[in-house]
């Protein structure tokens, strides 16, 4: 009989722990799809931005999908000077609610903040415009430097320089952003706030800004071809093509993931891949003889050289 007591407490004793455990298991679940939802929320902001774009290029419009997403602007707070015959800016502007004007003076009559989008040999063209504007200005035009662009505004005008990339429109963007001398500690949270709502975003000294370029601004660009060709050699050994490109950009989303949520070196993540004598050990043989590494190590040299090359031409061109 008391032995039978005993086993009954201990039967209770072992129900009532694993109720507990699923009990700690779903207040967890809860806290993380709660936590998730947090996250699509809207950012709250004191203010919705008031913002003009020169230049109505595909980063422009990158930044203002994204910035609307994130509920700090709408598209009637967002104007964009296009070139008239850019009928696809236009249009793209034109789907999010936005006005597109063919003159810079109506764009720094309407926004608080002003985005120069335009490619670096364009940028001369413009400042001269700007000589009396004293606003918020946010360059994220390759290569040009925040001396450049100080020298040709009124002294005081506080300059950001800021190098984000297209991932920005889906929420995935990584940018950084240095300061002039006349950007203080307000408009630096300004940057971050736009930035962060669509990504990482971060404060470096400007002798980095070229590098980044090199990597985040460009990188997108490496990665799509990246992705392509892991669809396209998936479809040689017999998968649809469309099934292959789910694949290959699931695979390169995961394993971004991965680095970036683990802080595991992407070297170990890799070796925990490749078994002894597998499949992933002998593709990545092919990828050393071929110098994928050197390849992509030189291609961010390259564009590093280049950006640094284009602000040297734009100086001497003054």
């Amino acid at each position: 009989m008391r032995l039978t007591i005993i086993l009954r407490t201990m039967e209770l004793v072992k129900t009532t722990r694993r109720l507990q455990r699923r009990l700690n298991v779903r207040n967890a679940s809860d806290q993380h799809l709660a936590g998730i939802e947090e996250k699509k929320k809207p950012l709250n902001t004191d203010k919705m931005f008031k913002i003009g774009f020169f230049g109505g290029g595909k980063m422009a419009q990158a930044l203002a999908k994204g910035f609307i997403r994130a509920g700090l602007s709408k598209g009637d707070l967002i104007v964009a000077s296009c070139l008239p015959n850019d009928v696809g800016s236009i249009e793209n502007f034109k789907e999010i609610g936005s006005k597109t004007v063919f003159n810079n003076s109506a764009v720094i009559d309407h926004g608080d903040i002003l985005i120069l989008a335009v490619k670096p040999q364009v940028v001369p063209i413009i400042l001269p415009e700007l000589k009396n504007c004293s606003k918020l200005l946010l360059s994220i035009a390759m290569g040009i430097s925040i001396s450049s662009l100080e020298k040709a505004l009124p002294k005081g005008t506080p300059v950001i320089r800021v190098m984000p990339n297209t991932p920005a429109l889906v929420g995935c963007g990584a940018t950084v952003f240095s300061r002039g001398t006349s950007a203080g500690n307000k408009e630096a949270e300004i940057v971050k706030k736009l930035f962060s709502a669509v990504g990482f975003c971060e404060e470096v000294s400007e002798n980095l800004i070229d590098p980044v370029t090199a990597l985040a601004g460009s990188g997108p660009a490496y990665v799509f071809m990246m992705i392509e060709a892991l669809a396209d050699g998936a479809v040689k050994m017999g998968l649809m093509r469309d099934l292959a490109y789910k694949l290959a950009a699931q695979t390169v989303l995961g394993a971004g993931t991965m680095v970036r949520e683990t802080n595991i070196h992407p070297g170990q993540l890799k070796d925990d891949v490749a078994s002894p004598a597998g499949s992933t050990i002998t593709a990545i043989h092919q990828l050393e003889k071929h110098g994928l590494r050197a390849a992509v190590i030189a291609a961010i040299e390259a564009a590093t050289l280049r950006c640094k090359e284009i602000n040297l031409i734009l100086e001497k061109a003054k």
